[in-house]
């Protein structure tokens, strides 16, 4: 089914659902999948579009979470680590084995590094990825030519995870669809609806395309809406106080000759205590991040001049080929709904807070899931469904996603093909190429993305807007931001005659289009 003939029975039908999940990004994507999957009838609404905030914006990584070792959070780092393991397993066409290089510059380095990443691949167990060994010299300058090579005295490789954020986003909208769930994206749910004994037992949304609303009615109310929990919090008891404190981290992209091969590079110590990632990814490289606290949550969050100067001078010390301001393809910032402290002080650093998730349910019933990250969505989806069923009291059903193949699954794709991505659907996407000769050309002539790719977007993958497609289908947004706005117009006029829209639409999902890229290149 397509977004408009779910929307047409939502607002045609006086369904009563066992879950009403506010929120499509990487959680809420999630506790649908969980929750469908158990038997559960199922209902998702999103306000924007799928990973639109947060979850599009990460440093595509699968991972344990090294500096949490550091800090010595070993039980989640070992959560995290089983769940890469399953995320590996289940998506494989997405999650790749990355191989990360620490370089040593100090005699203690190595074995320090050594010791402490044994110790990493000790937490995985059965679901270890490769293991974590010393280097010479000559073998890390040969992984990874651009790196500094002046005091180099060798280096440590350890193995953690690689993937596409919002690839997996959509590929998870469509597992719950195809498992039963009803998934919309642009309907944005404005008030909660409340039973005669104060629970919460419905929402209010609005159609954000066709500006109508209608209600939808459901036993357990799941609010998973990342960076906007507060404000579904808020709508059910405006007293409350904030559960969530905004954290900004910014990330640059930057041409492959900036590292030289196929490894990454891992800074364990900078100087504002985090640690830093050079990352490969579809034939770039993203440097990140940062942790700075911003007041507000935005949808476009924009990345400070300070940010990028901190990791262009970082990037610096570490690569021969330093990167400039002129090099950067793309600058991209996410905002982390970090759990904040409930003991009222305001005093914690955002790095010195805990990226475990936390479950919090209301008087009224609602649940509502904070914190965590990408690599352990599957493990909080579990716990969210878990607290529900308990709230609500709702028929208890084990929950089946540990082996749950996700949409797409491939076991050994193809990766030197930039199609990869697709999985299984690349078989399908080749057959709309070969339907119309002009859907398997190229967008322009400095684009590998074709028209066919864009068809199959609107078709298969819910994406309404000229920026659904060129940032979270396709990513030539965080690939080449200023390529992407030169595609933009073609991109709204193959969408246009698909969705049967005019020419001021197009005109107008350029324009809009322009102005949101311009903020993600350098300026």
């Amino acid at each position: 089914m397509e977004r408009e003939d779910f929307l047409k029975d939502l607002k045609d039908s006086k369904r009563q659902w066992d879950f009403i999940i506010i929120g499509g990004g990487a959680t809420g994507l999630g506790v649908a999948v969980d929750a469908v999957t158990r038997g559960y009838s199922t209902l998702l609404l999103e306000q924007s579009d799928f990973a639109k905030a947060t979850s599009a914006r990460s440093t595509k990584l699968v991972h344990g979470g090294v500096r949490y070792l550091q800090k010595g959070d070993v039980a989640l780092v070992m959560e995290a680590l089983r769940e890469r393991g399953y995320l590996r397993r289940n998506a494989p066409h997405l999650v790749k084995n990355q191989r990360f290089i620490i370089g040593n510059y100090k005699w203690w380095e190595k074995p320090f590094y050594t010791i402490g990443l044994t110790f990493y691949d000790l937490l995985s167990g059965r679901m270890s990825l490769g293991r974590s060994l010393p280097m010479s010299r000559g073998q890390v300058i040969r992984s990874i030519p651009q790196i500094v090579r002046q005091g180099l005295k060798g280096g440590v490789v350890y193995h953690d995870g690689q993937f596409d954020d919002s690839r997996l986003a959509v590929n998870l909208m469509q597992t719950a669809i195809e498992k039963g769930a009803t998934v919309v994206n642009y309907a944005k749910v404005n008030q909660l609806l409340k039973s005669s004994d104060g629970k919460v037992s419905g929402v209010v949304a609005r159609d954000e395309l066709d500006g109508t609303n209608f209600t939808a009615m459901g036993s357990c109310i799941i609010n998973a809406t990342g960076i906007f929990v507060d404000n579904i919090i808020r709508m059910d008891n405006p007293a409350e106080r904030p559960l969530v404190r905004p954290s900004q981290g910014v990330h640059l992209v930057v041409d492959s000759s900036f590292l030289g091969g196929d490894d990454a590079i891992m800074i364990p110590k900078t100087s504002d205590g985090r640690v830093m990632f050079g990352v490969p990814w579809h034939n770039r490289v993203i440097l990140g991040t940062t942790d700075v606290p911003v007041k507000e949550f935005v949808l476009e969050p924009k990345a400070l001049d300070e940010e990028v100067d901190f990791i262009l001078e970082t990037a610096g010390r570490y690569l021969e080929k330093k990167p400039q301001r002129s090099d950067v393809l793309c600058v991209f910032a996410g905002l982390r709904p970090l759990a904040a402290p409930r003991n009222g002080g305001d005093g914690a650093k955002t790095k010195e807070i805990s990226r475990s998730h936390k479950l919090v349910v209301s008087p009224s019933g609602m649940v509502t899931i904070t914190g965590g990250k990408w690599t352990t969505y599957r493990k909080m989806a579990e716990d969210t469904v878990n607290a529900g069923i308990k709230a609500r009291k709702l028929p208890s059903k084990e929950c089946n996603t540990k082996h749950l193949k996700i949409h797409g699954y491939l076991e050994n794709p193809d990766r030197s093909d930039r199609m990869y991505i697709y999985g299984s659907d690349l078989e399908e996407i080749r057959k709309i190429q070969k339907e119309n000769p002009a859907w398997a050309e190229k967008l322009n002539g400095e684009s590998d993305f074709t028209a066919g790719e864009v068809i199959w977007a609107v078709r298969k993958e819910m994406a309404r807007t000229v920026d659904d497609v060129l940032a979270r289908r396709v990513r030539v947004l965080y690939l080449d931001a200023r390529q992407s706005i030169a595609l933009a117009p073609k991109v709204a006029e193959i969408m246009a005659a698909e969705l049967g829209r005019d020419k001021n639409w197009v005109r107008r999902q350029v324009e809009e289009y322009t102005e949101l890229a311009e903020g993600y290149v350098m300026a």
